[in-house]
């Protein structure tokens, strides 16, 4: 008898603890709760947000006048290469997954990921990854020059010797990825609520599941091609060596077969969180869900046969050049779709201006200058001019700040108040968000001008008449950086206090996580809700 009550004891104990986090650094070292992970993840994105916002500032303050002014050409390099890598692997991506590892259980009424131990692992390499690729910086000769694209020979022959560094950090981030993916992919497939059908699923849900079988199709062609590279220049091969037989445009290829579907990746989640806020703050349903649905799969399908159209310059024949020109044109049919939809949803809506909604509206208009901005780059004979200028620049930061980093802002303002159990200093928040919006069209509109006037990407130094666009792009660039700590205190304030909010924190919010307490308990859906 006694050892069944000292069982039932044990249990007691167990699910005690299982119900209060730990106390101190080891909650959250050992910590296999979604929420917890979530967390990590996006304190740690907004940390490399911040470093990599630093190193762009490095960037802007150079370009500020012509001539060689601040810093190395050499370091300038290092600069460019490592604001890149950081800003994709991370502070968007990272971003997304912490975004997916707090909402996705809880949008599905799942009590946590399916794969809680390896949700652990593939947060906590992550920055042992990113301390090796900075470390790489203060070794003899610097950190990685040769662009986030690390295009060969610049990464083979004529690089340093934290090529090795700079892989092994790459190979570490990609298995955080696929660890990730898989983990989210099981989490949908497997733990939704009874009665939570395909066709109930939030978009939010269904755009990170996709996003997912992109990262599991794609990262193992990023490890391919940083291997290739790896051996190449400590192994003596010569995959990308056209002396030994190799190609350099190959590297192209395999870098941008797996780098085109990537920027899908940095993009589709973001779509996720538009659908979810927008229809909130219309009071309304959102228009066309299952277009929707099938827009992002059709996005996810297309955005494996437009690699080439980064390479227009190569070389490549004329067939390959038409069939990827009209292949990008193609792909921008569903993004149309999507943009046509939350314009629809908006309209007649009761539409109230709250913060995340500010950013989402943003986010729509300036998104699709960014993609039409894409359609002028997918046409060939007129990419021979824009090619490796600015405007490519003002392109993909018009679809990555104001895209993803924009609806990344967005969901953290529309769920922290759910996670924290706190309302966000509103006026700070409005503050953050108009001075971004002034301040990141100063930066990056006028670079689509010194594209179009020849001025080229990735150089330190320019012609003497880039030099007053250039004065007013790196005015803005200040603007933005600085307005991004706004971010910081809005948040922290936030997290430390603030006016106590209800469940059902914003008013015409659908899903199951207002249904939970806010701040959300620990632990969710124990006994999973049923869905009518």
């Amino acid at each position: 008898m006694s050892s069944v009550t000292e069982q039932q004891h044990d249990q007691a104990a167990h699910h005690d603890g299982h119900h209060h986090p730990a106390k101190g650094f080891k909650r959250w070292l050992y910590t296999t709760n979604h929420k917890d992970i979530g967390s990590l993840y996006l304190i740690f994105s907004l940390t490399m947000f911040l470093i990599g916002g630093a190193m762009a500032m490095v960037i802007r303050a150079e370009l500020f006048q012509p001539g060689l002014q601040l810093v190395e050409p050499h370091f300038f390099n290092q600069m460019t290469t490592v604001h890149g890598l950081i800003m994709v692997f991370g502070a968007v991506m990272p971003a997304f997954t912490g975004l997916a590892n707090w909402m996705v259980p809880l949008m599905i009424g799942a009590p946590d990921m399916a794969l809680p131990r390896m949700n652990n692992w593939s947060f906590w390499i992550l920055p042992f990854a990113f301390i090796i690729l900075l470390a790489s910086l203060f070794m003899p000769g610097g950190g990685p020059a040769f662009g986030w694209t690390f295009y060969a020979p610049l990464s083979t022959t004529y690089s340093n010797d934290n090529t090795a560094l700079f892989v092994f950090a790459i190979h570490i981030m990609g298995i955080s990825s696929i660890m990730g993916a898989i983990n989210v992919i099981v989490t949908i497939v497997n733990l939704r609520a009874p009665g939570m059908t395909w066709m109930k699923l939030p978009l939010f849900v269904w755009t990170w599941l996709i996003t997912a079988f992109l990262l599991i199709a794609v990262m193992p062609v990023l490890a391919g091609a940083v291997t290739m590279v790896l051996t190449d220049k400590y192994f003596a091969t010569s995959f990308f060596d056209a002396a030994g037989g190799g190609d350099p445009v190959m590297f192209q290829h395999i870098f941008w077969f797996f780098g085109h579907p990537e920027v899908y990746i940095m993009i589709l989640p973001a779509f996720g969180i538009i659908s979810t806020i927008v229809p909130t703050f219309s009071r309304k349903k959102l228009f066309g869900y299952a277009s929707m649905v099938y827009a992002t799969s059709s996005i996810a399908l297309l955005s494996f046969i437009v690699w080439a159209h980064h390479m227009f310059t190569t070389g490549m024949p004329v067939a390959g050049e038409l069939f990827f020109m009209y292949a990008t044109m193609l792909i921008s049919v569903p993004t149309g779709v999507k943009v046509f939809n939350w314009v629809a949803t908006m309209w007649r809506g009761s539409i109230s201006f709250e913060v995340p909604m500010l950013f989402s509206i943003a986010f729509i208009v300036l998104f699709t200058l960014g993609g039409f901005s894409g359609l002028m780059l997918a046409i060939t004979p007129a990419d021979f001019q824009y090619h490796d200028t600015y405007f490519v620049v003002a392109h993909f930061h018009y679809v990555l700040v104001t895209g993803a980093i924009f609806s990344i802002m967005a969901g953290a303002y529309y769920w922290l108040p759910k996670w924290t159990g706190n309302m966000f200093n509103i006026t700070l928040a409005k503050w953050h968000f108009w001075l971004s919006l002034v301040s990141v069209n100063v930066l990056f509109f006028p670079m689509h001008f010194v594209g179009l006037a020849g001025m080229p990407r990735r150089i330190p130094d320019y012609a003497l008449q880039f030099a007053d666009f250039n004065a007013i792009i790196s005015i803005g660039g200040f603007a933005f950086g600085l307005s991004q700590l706004l971010f910081v205190v809005v948040v922290f304030k936030c997290a430390r206090g603030g006016d106590k909010v209800p469940a059902k924190v914003w008013d015409g919010a659908e899903g199951l996580e207002w249904e939970v307490a806010s701040p959300a308990p620990y632990h969710t859906f124990e006994t999973p809700p049923e869905i009518k």
